[in-house]
């Protein structure tokens, strides 16, 4: 018969053994389980030019994190998903990505229709967006961190250069959506202001090509300059149609038109064409050519970066910081902690205003090349303190504006 002590001793060890491996596994489990972000851009339809790098610049930001252990050591893993240049697609998507896909923040849209869209959606969840492109302003939800440029940062003083500039008869094209058409109020009040003259407002719809009647009344009326706030893949038409017809040394100011769209739609045709951003590829300084050597290594030597490219990449990296502050990935705890942070970025200091949840923004405007690169030809002195509401008129009496000019 066995000795009973040693067959005790021999199943305590096993058991201790079992125990030990179970632990390990479940510690290699645990630390294995990634934290998942949304991406939430048009990867189709009339915005899918535009849209399409603010992923890359997404996914490279993620790599450069994971490339050195992750966020509280985890991999960050990207759910991408495509709105389909359609805000309904944009909120069913965002509740998706949520809901079923559990993610803990979201990155995403290009047009403000389809930030609206999502906005009740991360509201109701108490999560959180970061939206990396200029825009009309007018907003400020506790759910959003706004990465691109607010009105006082880019349209404002982008108006007020071009009427210094060229002068103060101008014509006005934009898609027919919220952020041009509340642009254009903002700049039809600077040009008032300055006893200037609209000569016409004209709208396409987003990917509306028919700008015939447009371009024969620009001929018509000879403005100064031409503000442009179309979108998407339209602005291809317009700028070969102003060519066409004898048009291409007219000074022209876009405001949504960055380094990709410049290329993709062959801005740089027109002789006197200007972009207003916050940031130029061109940019000199050690942290931006890190930025685009390591974005063209990742992607491709002929991809471009752009001011939506670089608010994107710095809005994953906000996040990040913000995540290993509060040592969490919770939604409701990381983003009062987002309000404290700065970090450098390939245009400088990117720093958030906490009364505005915006970012501290160099307005700058650039001349385009004929490769669809910007010179810089005029930057801000300082930082721009963001104002979503321009301050000559008080929030509630732009509300009432906005809401008679939608009705």
């Amino acid at each position: 018969m066995k000795n009973p002590l040693k067959v005790i001793a021999v199943l305590a060890l096993v058991t201790i053994l079992i125990i030990a491996v179970f632990m390990i596994r479940r510690h290699y489990s645990v630390a294995v389980i990634p934290i998942k972000i949304g991406v939430l851009h048009s990867l189709t339809g009339t915005m899918a030019v535009s849209e399409k790098p603010l992923v890359d610049a997404v996914r490279l930001a993620v790599e450069q994190i994971n490339g050195k252990g992750g966020l509280l050591g985890q991999p960050v893993e990207m759910i991408v998903a495509d709105g389909k240049s359609d805000p309904k697609v944009f909120a069913a998507e965002a509740e998706r990505l949520i809901e079923k896909d559990h993610v803990s923040v979201l990155f995403g849209c290009w047009t403000s229709a389809c930030r609206k869209a999502v906005k009740p959606i991360v509201e109701k969840h108490r999560h959180l967006l970061f939206y990396p492109v200029q825009y009309e302003g007018m907003e400020q939800s506790a759910n959003i961190l706004y990465t691109g440029a607010a009105p006082n940062q880019q349209i404002v003083p982008g108006t007020r250069w071009a009427t210094q500039k060229f002068g103060l008869r101008v014509y006005l094209v934009g898609s027919d959506y919220v952020f041009p058409r509340t642009a254009n109020i903002i700049i039809a009040d600077l040009i008032n202001a300055s006893e200037g003259k609209i000569l016409g407002e004209r709208y396409l719809p987003l990917g509306g090509t028919d700008v015939e009647a447009i371009i024969e009344d620009i001929v018509l009326r000879k403005p100064d300059v031409v503000l442009n706030t179309l979108n998407g893949d339209s602005n291809a038409v317009f700028f070969s149609a102003l060519v066409k017809a004898g048009q291409g040394g007219l000074p022209v100011v876009s405001f949504s038109v960055e380094e990709n769209g410049m290329q993709a739609w062959n801005g740089g045709q027109l002789t006197r064409h200007y972009g207003v951003w916050s940031y130029f590829q061109s940019l000199p300084g050690e942290e931006n050519q890190r930025f685009v050597s390591a974005y063209r290594i990742r992607f491709g030597a002929d991809h471009v970066t752009s001011d939506p490219v670089e608010a994107a990449y710095v809005g994953v990296n906000l996040w990040a910081q913000a995540v290993q502050n509060v040592n969490s990935i919770e939604p409701v705890r990381v983003n009062p902690a987002l309000l404290r942070q700065s970090i450098k970025s390939p245009s400088g200091i990117a720093a958030v205003d906490a009364d505005s949840r915006h970012l501290w923004k160099m307005m700058r405007v650039g001349k385009v090349r004929a490769d669809g690169q910007f010179e810089q030809v005029f930057v801000s002195g300082a930082p721009l303190r963001p104002t979503p509401w321009p301050s000559y008129r008080s929030r509630d009496l732009w509300q009432a504006l906005l809401e008679r000019d939608q009705s």
